[in-house]
């Protein structure tokens, strides 16, 4: 069954390589299915990539065919850059992200693992040449709404086949990224719901697909996804209702804490002993980090830094050291792949000088969509992408603390970089009409 998978990758791929190059195209108007909108080349590439990014298209053996779609994607994305008529455009966040990348590069020339530093770079280069592109693409709200929309219409179809084992299995092996992937990108399209809801007429379905995307997380019981959607839900309320949004971030915490003391099966994974475990114990005081069940994160996370970034805090051991270090089993944590902490991965691996470009780079990406958000001079769509960005890159930006998120960039951290860049974009084409 996983032979589908290849069929797909060379029907996308050569359907992206076609609207790539193509003059122009036809697509549905996403304000009114009765009409059509003619598109250039780059426009149909953008809607067809930012849809389809949920969809892993893996396949075992030694082919990896998730590398290689990557890289096709990074390709394209970088050749569209110059086939597309209209100039990226670049802002103090793709500044910082991309002296990030020149440090990611840096740090290959002290790496002793040159082979995994690349294939991280690859990873962390997608987000950045997602926010070129679409900066330079999408000048119109139709294009926006197009790429938005059909994102999410794939990810509602992920759902089914993600919860039903037969589907899964059997119908659809590898298709979408797993769950972990898939519930960190619902965080996204749960904000992206949440907009609409505010933003147009469709008040009520809107609403049902924003809660339809939060509980997956709950369903599968991942704390990570658990956590970034709370974030991104407050700060989505904090910028539409600023200071007056307080009480409306505090009332989504307390559905957070009655979450994980309330809901069983997201207790007994959260400690190690929770028949105990109360609201008013956590008003007493009574519940520490000891209690917390970590699976083993916390040991890993102190053996990394300990052996890879104390005493080598400011540039760390090479770009893609812990990585292979953890790929070649060679710690004490059993068959464990990955550390679970992009963080502790960025200051093991290129120190303190990489997490202060990576994380002021995504600081300076939720600040401008904030200041953008509260200029109302600007149109809505504009408004809409500018709080979608910032949202669900706050959110996301929490789950890299207990996942390594960026190893499904495509699903992941592409999607709030792919808002911000389609904002960005919006805004030059405000201003040129």
């Amino acid at each position: 069954m996983y032979l589908l998978n290849y069929i797909y990758f060379l029907i996308i791929t050569l359907l992206g390589l076609k609207f790539l190059t193509m003059k122009r195209g036809v697509m549905v108007n996403p304000l009114n299915r009765e009409q059509k909108m003619v598109m250039d080349g780059p426009e149909m590439f953008w809607v067809l990539t930012f849809s389809t990014g949920l969809l892993a298209l893996s396949a075992p053996g030694a082919l990896d065919l998730m590398a290689i779609r990557l890289m096709v994607l990074e390709v394209f994305c970088i050749v569209g850059l110059f086939i597309c008529k209209r100039s990226p455009q670049w802002s103090p966040a793709i500044v910082l992200y991309l002296l990030y990348i020149v440090w990611l590069v840096i740090g290959l020339s002290y790496s002793p693992a040159p082979g995994y530093g690349f294939r991280v770079i690859l990873k962390y280069l997608y987000p950045l040449l997602i926010m070129l592109f679409a900066s330079a693409t999408v000048r119109d709200k139709e294009v926006f709404l197009k790429a938005g929309l059909g994102a999410r219409l794939v990810a509602v179809i992920s759902i089914p086949v993600l919860i039903i084992p037969m589907l899964n299995w059997v119908l659809f092996p590898g298709v979408f990224w797993y769950g972990t992937a898939s519930a960190i990108h619902y965080i996204t399209m749960c904000v992206f719901s949440l907009a609409l809801f505010y933003y147009t007429d469709e008040k009520r379905k809107n609403l049902l697909l924003c809660v339809l995307f939060m509980l997956p997380c709950i369903l599968w019981v991942f704390r990570t996804s658990i956590m970034g959607t709370t974030l991104a839900l407050m700060t989505f309320f904090f910028f539409k209702y600023k200071l007056k949004s307080l009480p409306v971030i505090f009332v989504v915490l307390v559905l957070f804490v009655v979450a994980v003391l309330a809901i069983p099966s997201v207790r007994e994974k959260m400690f190690f002993d929770d028949s105990d475990k109360s609201i008013t114990q956590l008003n007493a005081g009574e519940i520490s980090m000891d209690d917390i069940n970590s699976n083993g994160r916390f040991a890993m996370w102190e053996w990394s830094l300990d052996k890879f970034f104390h005493n080598k805090e400011l540039t760390g051991t090479g770009t893609g050291n812990l990585q292979e270090t953890f790929y070649a089993l060679r710690h004490p944590f059993g068959s464990i792949r990955i550390c679970h902490n992009d963080y502790v991965q960025i200051l093991c691996d290129n120190g303190l000088i990489g997490i202060v470009l990576f994380g002021s780079s995504f600081f300076a990406l939720i600040f401008h969509c904030f200041i953008v958000f509260q200029n109302r001079r600007y149109n809505t769509a504009i408004h809409i992408c500018a709080i979608i960005a910032g949202s669900s890159a706050a959110g996301t930006l929490l789950t890299m603390y207990t996942d390594n998120v960026i190893n499904y960039t495509m699903a992941t951290l592409s999607y709030p970089c792919g808002f911000y860049g389609m904002m960005l974009g919006l805004i030059v084409g405000y201003k040129q009409k």
